[in-house]
């Protein structure tokens, strides 16, 4: 790879807010934990590239969570390289729900940041019907389908993210995702033209048979939530 090529064809116009969250990263994300003090050689390929590259199956306009977001990977790159996006980072943990929202304020991201459990009831009530649920580094596929594909409108997306052993990993818990409402289950590659090694992403369909009692139900305000995020970031 050339030296800049994957900066800019994965942000375009947008590298210096990529940069910007690297620089980031690398001083107050290391004192703070939120990543490890040897991250720093593989930061933009491991890191940010491989969430960036996520952007390849996300159509325009989709409204997107970010379960378990932590240091604001995928969600925080992905804001960047695709300003369209609708994005919710949803993370569990005060001071990383702290850091998220410093950064998106920093950046000028139109992100919605909110604390909570994907797997929670109190979660599950405020967000809902969303076009895809991305994560990574979170847990076992079984374990994803069951906390996140109630986050989906019925033939939502999840998008996992996992290793070099993604196909053996969804053949083991293939039976499990279906019993969870999972179908049509595949390991997909993204950022071949930008990254040495691919990045494997699971992508789970959620069945379009609705949940009792969610028919008529209304969107849970998130999209208003995030139309009132953006517009506050522009009066800033």
């Amino acid at each position: 790879m050339s030296e800049g090529l994957p900066e800019r064809e994965l942000f375009g116009d947008r590298r210096e807010l990529a940069e910007k969250f690297a620089e980031r990263l690398l001083t107050d994300g290391v004192q703070r934990g939120l990543i490890g003090p040897r991250e720093g050689e593989r930061l933009w390929e491991r890191h940010l590239y491989n969430s960036a590259v996520l952007a390849e199956l996300l159509p325009e306009g989709a409204t997107v969570v970010d379960v378990g977001s932590g240091a604001g990977l995928p969600g925080v790159p992905l804001g960047i390289a695709r300003p369209d996006l609708e994005i919710t980072l949803l993370e569990p943990m005060a001071r990383r729900v702290t850091w998220l929202e410093e950064i998106a304020d920093e950046l000028g991201l139109p992100l919605t940041v909110v604390r909570g459990r994907a797997e929670e009831t109190s979660t599950r009530s405020r967000l809902y019907d969303f076009d895809y649920v991305v994560a990574r580094a979170v847990s076992s596929l079984d374990r994803l389908a069951e906390w996140c594909l109630p986050l989906l409108r019925p033939g939502g997306w999840l998008l996992a993210q996992k290793g070099a052993s993604a196909v053996e990993e969804l053949e083991r818990d293939r039976a499990s995702i279906e019993r969870r409402g999972g179908e049509r289950a595949v390991v997909r590659e993204c950022g071949a033209s930008v990254l040495r090694i691919p990045a494997n992403v699971v992508a789970i369909r959620r069945a379009e048979t609705p949940e009792p009692g969610a028919a008529g139900r209304k969107v849970n305000g998130s999209r208003a939530r995030r139309a009132d995020n953006r517009r506050k970031r522009k009066e800033r």
